[in-house]
């Protein structure tokens, strides 16, 4: 992504160079820029609350340990062959909100929006999605499948909630020995919390029942919030990690876009299923099978997955059901909450 200005391209070297000292005189000169251009696009950084040192004879440093989330900061893991248009904001309503819009006003595939906090983040059913400033990452992608009928949007959910469980993966400790899990159909589980959210939002062609676009968002917990959590969510939702890793954010919003389209542009998607089946947290176990719409909770079994995203269930009176997601939820029995 080419630099905008000054400021954009001095973070783009402090990132690619974190704990390296450069004189004003070599910034200048690199940039192209007058030492005082340097000094405002140092001082504005420090105002967005970038780390930066000023050492005498020695020059401006980014601190190492910085973990701000900026298109050039998820620039340098990305892999050199993804062609994207990423948009990183400190606060918008809804990711998901604001690229539709742009894809509505035509914007291309590969169009990502990514967030520090939103105010109307949105869940499933409708839901809010708690988004606090700092804590946590908001990611949108703007797909635009050729010759997807409409019915297996469902798909953007599961291809994303794989590539969330590899970006979770990527920057765990060593001696982490959990995984992530997938709790059907959206949500990724950690040490048996809520870490992750998905929300898939899609457009269909009316003449052919096709996808005209698809946009999945993406939420991470990647902090605990300062205070907690709110009260309703507080018995469920947890955070990716327990303390502070540089650049976090920029290397699992990396990841995930590397993860996901590695997926998505795949010949069948890279056989991604077999994979969400073996994450798969309700896969075996017995869960209560809640309508989305009222009625009464059932007891069952899960035998399946199918290839459409469906639940195979099967009831104490042996019957099995084949259930969708905008039909029911599910809640393992066995849950833990820690």
């Amino acid at each position: 992504m080419k630099p905008k200005n000054t400021k954009d391209a001095l973070l783009v070297l402090f990132e690619q160079n974190k704990g390296r000292y450069f004189s004003g005189e070599e910034i200048a000169e690199t940039l192209s820029v007058s030492r005082a251009a340097v000094w405002k696009a140092v001082e504005s950084l420090r105002s967005d609350g970038y780390a930066i040192e000023a050492v005498k004879s020695r020059g401006y440093c980014l601190s190492p340990d910085t973990d701000i989330v900026s298109a050039q900061g998820v620039g340098k893991y990305l892999r050199a062959d993804l062609d994207l248009d990423f948009e990183v904001y400190e606060e918008v309503t809804s990711t998901n909100t604001l690229l539709k819009e742009k894809a509505a006003a035509g914007a291309r595939e590969g169009t990502v929006i990514i967030a520090n906090s939103q105010t109307g983040g949105k869940g499933r059913l409708g839901r809010s999605f708690y988004s606090p400033l700092n804590t946590g990452l908001y990611i949108s992608i703007l797909l635009r499948p050729s010759d997807m009928p409409a019915q297996e949007a469902l798909k953007m959910t599961t291809m994303s909630a794989v590539a969330a469980c590899r970006a979770i993966e990527a920057v765990l400790p060593e001696t982490e020995k959990d995984r992530p899990q997938i709790k059907w159909v959206n949500d990724i589980y950690f040490h048996g919390r809520k870490v992750v959210g998905i929300l898939t939002e899609a457009a269909m062609s009316m003449e052919n029942g096709n996808l005209e676009y698809a946009v999945p968002g993406i939420g991470f917990n990647v902090y605990l919030p300062e205070g907690g959590f709110p009260e309703e969510i507080k018995d469920i939702a947890g955070a990716v990690l327990s303390e502070k890793i540089p650049d976090a954010k920029n290397r699992i919003a990396a990841e995930f876009l590397n993860q996901f389209f590695a997926i998505y542009r795949a010949a069948d998607h890279g056989g991604y299923e077999a994979e969400y089946k073996k994450r798969s947290l309700v896969l075996g176990k017995q869960v209560d099978v809640i309508p989305t719409g009222g009625g009464k909770t059932r007891r069952g079994k899960v035998l399946d997955i199918t290839d459409d995203c469906n639940l195979l269930v099967e009831f104490p009176d042996k019957t099995t059901e084949i259930l969708s997601s905008g039909e029911v939820s599910v809640r393992p029995k066995d849950l833990l909450r820690k």
